[in-house]
Formats: C-alpha cells, sequence, structure tokens
C-alpha cells in the first residue's frame, strides 16, 4: 500500500488544527489543512497581493526560516508526508523539513515550543506547483508536527499520512464505533473507488454533500460492489449504521453484513436512498474485520458499526499505544497519572517493546 492511501491525521475533517505560525501575512496557515485540493484563479488580488488558497509568508530579510505547527486530528503513526506546492510558482521554499512530537493533553502554542521535537525527515528540496511526497521512517506515535519551510515562501497543503493509534484511555465507559477511522479503524480494501475514498465513511460527524461518501462506478456485470473494514481491535458488533445521505438515484438496492471468515452478521437488508438507517445486529461474535457487501453497486455516506471491545481487543490495543509512546511521553504519563517515582517510569520506559504490559500499567488503564 502507498503511504498516500493512508488517511490524512492532520486534515480538518478529523480535527486538525494549525495551531501556530511565525508567520502567514500573504495566505492565513489554515488553509494548510483543508481537504479539498487547493485551487487559484487568476487576477484576484486582496489588500496584500494575489490570492492563494495556501499558506504563505512575506519574503525574508534576515537569516533563518518560517514555520507552522499542526496538531494533529488523531495520533498516530506517520508513514509519509506530502508538501504540496500547487499553484506556487515563483514564490515556493527551496526546502523543507518536518518534526514531530508527542505530548499530554492540548498544549498551548508557548508549551508546545519547549516540547521534545524529533526530526521525521530531513531538510530536503521542493519543487513549485508540485505535490511533493517524502516517505517517513518512524514506527513511534505523534500528535504534532512542524514544517519548516527555508528561507520562506508559500505551501498549498500539508499532508500527513499514516495509521491511527488511539489512546485506550479514551475508549472505555462511552459508545464505541468499532469502525471509527479516529479510533484506529481502517477500510484495507474494496471493490471499486471511481468516485471518491472508501475510508470517507469512517470519517466523523455527517456528510455534507454526496463527495463526502464512497461511491463506486456503475456495474454492468453480475457481481456486486463491496468494502472490507479493519476494527479498532477486536470487538462484539451490537448495532449497525449505514447512512445513504445525499445518495438519491445511486444508493445501493442491499446490503448484507459479515466477518473476515465469512459468517454472516446481517443478512441480506434492503436500504432506502437518501436515509440514515440503523439496524440491530443479533448474530453477535467476536471479529477483528467486517466486510459490507452492496448491491449491485453504488455508494453510501458513513459505516458506524457500535460495540464492545473484547479483552482480548482493549488488551491489543493498549500494548500498541504502550509501545509506541515516545520515551518522554510516556514516562511523563506513568509519573503523572500511574503515580510511579521518576526512576521507576524511566526504568519501564527503557523496558520496551515488551509484548505484556506491566501490571501498574494494567491498572492504570483499566484493561
Amino acid at each position: 500500500m502507498d503511504f498516500t492511501d493512508l488517511p490524512d491525521l492532520a486534515v480538518r475533517t478529523l480535527g486538525g488544527s494549525v495551531v501556530a505560525a511565525n508567520d502567514e501575512l500573504f495566505a492565513e496557515r489554515e488553509n494548510l489543512i483543508k481537504p479539498q485540493p487547493a485551487v487559484f484563479n487568476a487576477h484576484t488580488f486582496g489588500h496584500k497581493g494575489q490570492v492563494y488558497d495556501g499558506w504563505e509568508t512575506r519574503r525574508r530579510r534576515e537569516p533563518g526560516h518560517d514555520w507552522a505547527i499542526v496538531r494533529l486530528g488523531v495520533p498516530g503513526v506517520i508513514r509519509g508526508v506530502v508538501v504540496d506546492t500547487a499553484f506556487f510558482t515563483g514564490n515556493y521554499p527551496e526546502q523543507c523539513s518536518v518534526e514531530a512530537a508527542s505530548v499530554e493533553g492540548y498544549p498551548s502554542p508557548d508549551e508546545l515550543a519547549d516540547a521534545a521535537w524529533t526530526e521525521i525527515l530531513p531538510r530536503s528540496p521542493l519543487k513549485g506547483d508540485n505535490r511533493n511526497s517524502f516517505p517517513v521512517a518512524s514506527e513511534l506515535l505523534w500528535t504534532h508536527v512542524r514544517l519548516n519551510i527555508f528561507p520562506d515562501g508559500g505551501v498549498a497543503r500539508l499532508r500527513v499520512h499514516g495509521e491511527v493509534v488511539p489512546d485506550p484511555r479514551l475508549l472505555g465507559g462511552a459508545p464505541l464505533d468499532l469502525a471509527a477511522l479516529e479510533d484506529g479503524g481502517l477500510v484495507v480494501d474494496c471493490s471499486n473507488m471511481f468516485y471518491s475514498s472508501p475510508n470517507n465513511l469512517l470519517l466523523p460527524g455527517r456528510a455534507r454533500v454526496m463527495g463526502d461518501g464512497w461511491e463506486t462506478a456503475r456495474r454492468r456485470d453480475d457481481a456486486n460492489d463491496w468494502v472490507e473494514v479493519r476494527l479498532a481491535a477486536e470487538g462484539v458488533i451490537r448495532q449497525v449504521e449505514l447512512d445513504t445521505t445525499h445518495f438519491k438515484g445511486n444508493a445501493p438496492g442491499w446490503f448484507r453484513l459479515s466477518d473476515a471468515g465469512g459468517a454472516e452478521l446481517m443478512p441480506r437488508t434492503r436500504l432506502q436512498p437518501d436515509t440514515r438507517h440503523r439496524f440491530r445486529v443479533t448474530a453477535a461474535a467476536p471479529a477483528t474485520r467486517i466486510r459490507v457487501d452492496v448491491y449491485p453497486d453504488g455508494g453510501f455516506a458513513r459505516l458506524r458499526l457500535y460495540g464492545d471491545l473484547t479483552a482480548e481487543g482493549r488488551a491489543r490495543l493498549a500494548l500498541n499505544w504502550y509501545n509506541r509512546l515516545p520515551a518522554e511521553h510516556l514516562t511523563a504519563v506513568l509519573e503523572g497519572e500511574g503515580g510511579l517515582a521518576a526512576a521507576e517510569a524511566a526504568a519501564f520506559t527503557a523496558e520496551r517493546p515488551v509484548t505484556t504490559l506491566p501490571p501498574e500499567v494494567v491498572r492504570m488503564l483499566g484493561t
């Protein structure tokens, strides 16, 4: 799988935010994480010059470089970044680098300045009006990234593609959508994605337009379309929501729900256009992957799979989070929330990776 097929952890749709930038005189920093591609209209001048759909700093007259800090909408392992300089031709940066940090809670820009930043993309050349793609080799969990541009200029979009690593402390005591992208769900395969990405199905919130969902090409054979979802972890599905909102002449006629082994969780069931459907799942059994077959083709807006993590699923999810937290972040959690002494917390951190969680951590997480 190409890293750009993975979710954009920074996108506004997932809750990303550009929390700080040292300069944004020509174009606002918030444009960096818009979900839609950049657009350009020639000869549209504002009080500060040509209007750009991106982030643009003034021309630098002193040593240094410009930067912007993005809080990821969901923490995760970063597999690659795209620094898109679309429509920036004579005013794009010559080079860029990306740093990442993992911090507890919701720090202010001033607090982030003192965070432990790690370079995940060294200083690299950029091309103007181009999607500059860079793979990232890091197995740790990050919550923030800092885009550095050298020396100045404009960037249209920043995409931070990766795998969500949910915080197990946030997955207890509330109804859980086992398929939600923000909790670690992911579309791993599908029959067709002619019009839009199937991962749109797992985004938070309601679809605003048809393009916010998943739609296939029209079938001219006797087969049917399908999508396969990896759940956040092993769980038991109690309720399914399949939302065809905005799909009127192109919604599927029916759907069927099964697990990765082919066991049927819901039989073939009729659907209506432009409707939020909710169904009880009576054939509940532990599952890690789910397949949704739609008949014969079409599209829908959102898929929700509400249920409960199994003990095994919760343990695996917690172990993944524990092993991927950067050392400084984990030590702070063990001291602050776990109540461990500094030396003891440091010792636990140094022992990773582990295959089972220490009892002290199990008690802290309630797993």
